[in-house]
C-alpha cells in the first residue's frame, strides 16, 4: 500500500512497552543484571513525565513498616478485597517492596525521616516522601542505565507468530513511521484503561482525572487481541476523590486524620456503616457509604479538616504540591488559604488497571502472561491489588529475573513481511480515509462514554449494574465496533486518537463480559449488581477470566479457583 508511513526496524533482546514507573524499574533492573544485553524502551510520551506518576506523589503506599510482615500485608489486603486476590502474586510483592524503596532512594527519591533516621509513617503500610520529581528520578535511571529509550512512539500491536510474542509494533508520532521491533522477550509495562466512561469533568477539563488519561488500556487491548488470558476486569476501581479537582482524599483521610461527614455533619463511616455486614469498612464501602449518603439526601459528603490549625494546613498543601497541586489553587480560589474547613468529596469514573484493584493479564507467580515471549508488570498485570507504585517496581523486578532465565539460548524470531503490511495497512487507514460521513475519534470517544455511562455502570447510574443493561452495553458495543472502519484522522496527532478509540473498545467489550458473567455484588461501587444484590462465597469466591478468540469474534468466560 502506498502511503506516508514508512517502515523502521530495530532488533532487541528485550523490549519493554510502556516507560511508566515499572517501565523504567524494569529497564534498570535489566541492564544492572545483564549489561550485555540489549533492552529498548518505547513510550508514547517521554519517560520524563509519563504515566501515572507525571505528576508525582506525597507517599508509598506499599511498605512494611516495623510490626507489618507480609503475612500481615496479604491479610489486609485479603480483607479489602473481599477474599478473592492471588495471595502468592500479593506475597511475592510484600516481601520486595522494602528493598525497591531503598533502590529509588538510592537514586535520589526524598523520603521524609524523623529525628532518630527512620522513615515517617502515614499509615501501617506507608511512608511520606517528597514525590513530586519522582518520575524524572525513575528515568534519568533508566537512561543511565544504557538501556535504548524511544520516546513518543506508541505500541499498537504485538508481534504474535501463533506461537509466541516475538516483538511489538509502534507508531512514530513525530517521524510518521512503523516501529518493527524484534525481540526475544516483551515486557508490558503500560499501565491500566482510562476513558472508557465518561468523565466527572467534561468540555475542556475532561482530562482532569484521578488516572492518567493518556493511559488507555493500550497494553490490555493488544493481549486481548492475541488471545492472552485476562483476569478480573468487573473489580473496576472508583476512585473517592475531591470534587472537581479529583485530588487523591487519603492525603486528607490518612494523612491529618480528616472525617468523611455528610451534610448535616454526621460522621457517618462511623454512625451507619461501620459495621457493613460485619466488616469494617474497607475502601469500596467509604465510596458506597457516600453514595448511599447522596442518595438518601444527605448529601454533599465532605472530608473534615476543620481541626487543622495554620501549621498543619500549610503542611497539608505542601504534600498536595508534590502530586495534585490544583488542589491548592482551588483552595485559594476559595479564599480558603488561612482555614480549611470541609472538602466536597465525590467518586470519579471508573477505571480498569491491576495497580489499585485487580484487572489485568492474568500471570504465573513469575510474571509471565499465557501467552509465550509475554510478561507483564505493574498496573497491566492482574490479581494483586494495591501494589502501587512499590509494587510495579517490584513485579518488574520479577519479571526481569524471569525473562533473563527464559531468554537464555533464544534467537529472534523471523517477522512475517505480510504481518508488517497488514499492521501498516491497519494503523494508516484512518488518515487515508477521506470518504464522506466519516467518524473523528473524538466523536466515536463521546459515544463510547456515553455507552458505557448509561448502560455500564457509570457515574449518572451511581456504577449500579443489571443484566439487562449490561447485554445492552454489549450490543451497542458491538454496533459501534462496525464503524472503526469510518474512523479519520488529519494528523499524526489524530491517528494516535483513531488507535486508543480502538483499543478502548476492545478493552470495554471485555469489561462488559466480566461485569455480566459475575452474579454477585462482591465490591459494592466496583462492581454493584442491583439484581444479584448478595455476595455469594459458596459460588463466587474465585476469579473471572476471559481469553478472546480471533476467529470468530467471541470472548470466552473462564472461571479459576480461589488457589
Amino acid at each position: 500500500m502506498d502511503n506516508n508511513i514508512k517502515i523502521k526496524r530495530l532488533r532487541t533482546d528485550v523490549l519493554i512497552v510502556g516507560g511508566g514507573a515499572a517501565g523504567c524499574f524494569a529497564a534498570t533492573e535489566l541492564k544492572d543484571s545483564a549489561p550485555g544485553l540489549d533492552c529498548i524502551v518505547m513510550e508514547k510520551a517521554n519517560v520524563d513525565r509519563s504515566g501515572c506518576l507525571a505528576m508525582g506523589i506525597n507517599a508509598i503506599n506499599a511498605y512494611l513498616n516495623p510490626g507489618e510482615t507480609p503475612e500481615t500485608f496479604v491479610d489486609y489486603i485479603k480483607n479489602e478485597f473481599m477474599g478473592l486476590i492471588r495471595e502468592d502474586l500479593v506475597r511475592s510483592i510484600a516481601l520486595g517492596v522494602n528493598s525497591a524503596v531503598d533502590k529509588v532512594e538510592q537514586w535520589g527519591l526524598p523520603i521524609e525521616r524523623d529525628r532518630n533516621g527512620y522513615y515517617k509513617m502515614r499509615g501501617r503500610r506507608s511512608i511520606r516522601i517528597h514525590g513530586e520529581r519522582l518520575k524524572p528520578i525513575l528515568a534519568e535511571a533508566a537512561k543511565r542505565s544504557g538501556a535504548k529509550i524511544i520516546n513518543r512512539v506508541v505500541a499498537t500491536n504485538f508481534i504474535y507468530d501463533g506461537d509466541r510474542v516475538i516483538g511489538a509494533y509502534g507508531f512514530g508520532i513525530r517521524d510518521m513511521q512503523l516501529y518493527v521491533v524484534e525481540a526475544k522477550a516483551v515486557l508490558v509495562t503500560t499501565g491500566g484503561a482510562s476513558r472508557l466512561y465518561k468523565p466527572n469533568n467534561e468540555g475542556s477539563a475532561r482530562n482532569l482525572m484521578w488516572y492518567c488519561p493518556w493511559n488507555v488500556g493500550t497494553g490490555f487491548a493488544m493481549g486481548i487481541r492475541i488471545g492472552a488470558e485476562m483476569t478480573s476486569f468487573e473489580n473496576r476501581f472508583v476512585a473517592l476523590r475531591v470534587k472537581d479537582v479529583n485530588s487523591p482524599t487519603g492525603t486528607l483521610a490518612v494523612g491529618v486524620g480528616a472525617k468523611q461527614v455528610n451534610a448535616i455533619g454526621e460522621s457517618y463511616l462511623a454512625e451507619r456503616y461501620e459495621c457493613f455486614g460485619g466488616r469494617k469498612c474497607v475502601t469500596p464501602y467509604r465510596l458506597y457509604a457516600t453514595i448511599l449518603e447522596n442518595k438518601a439526601g444527605r448529601g454533599p459528603c465532605y472530608l473534615d479538616a476543620s481541626h487543622l490549625d495554620e501549621v498543619a494546613t500549610r503542611k497539608l498543601k505542601e504534600d498536595f504540591l508534590s502530586m495534585s497541586p490544583a488542589i491548592v489553587l482551588l483552595w485559594a480560589d476559595e479564599e480558603l488559604d488561612r482555614k480549611l474547613s470541609c472538602v466536597e468529596i465525590n467518586g470519579s469514573e471508573p477505571f480498569v488497571e491491576g495497580g489499585h484493584a485487580e484487572a489485568g493479564y492474568w500471570v504465573d507467580v513469575d510474571r509471565r502472561s499465557t501467552v509465550k515471549g509475554l510478561y507483564a508488570a505493574g498496573d497491566v498485570a492482574g490479581g494483586a491489588p494495591k501494589k502501587y507504585v512499590s509494587g510495579a517496581w517490584v513485579e518488574a523486578r520479577i519479571a526481569v529475573k524471569t525473562i533473563l532465565e527464559d531468554i537464555k539460548g533464544l534467537e529472534n524470531g523471523p517477522v512475517s513481511e505480510k504481518d508488517i503490511e497488514m499492521e501498516r495497512a491497519r494503523v494508516s487507514a484512518p488518515l487515508l480515509n477521506k470518504k464522506m460521513n466519516c467518524i473523528r475519534p473524538r466523536e466515536m470517544e463521546e459515544r463510547l462514554q456515553k455507552i458505557m455511562d448509561e448502560y455500564a455502570g457509570g457515574i449518572s447510574t451511581n456504577y449500579e449494574l443489571n443484566n439487562k443493561r449490561l447485554k445492552q452495553a454489549g450490543d451497542l458495543l458491538v454496533e459501534l465496533s462496525g464503524h472503526i472502519k469510518d474512523l479519520t484522522a488529519e494528523d499524526s496527532y489524530e491517528l494516535v486518537g483513531s488507535l486508543e478509540i480502538v483499543d478502548r473498545i476492545d478493552v470495554a467489550k471485555v469489561l462488559v463480559e466480566h461485569l455480566c458473567y459475575r452474579k454477585e455484588t462482591r465490591w459494592p461501587c466496583y462492581q454493584t449488581r442491583v439484581d444479584y444484590p448478595d455476595r455469594d462465597d459458596g459460588f463466587w469466591l474465585k476469579f473471572v477470566n476471559s481469553v478472546y478468540d480471533a476467529e470468530s469474534g467471541r470472548i470466552k468466560i473462564i472461571k479459576r479457583p480461589l488457589n
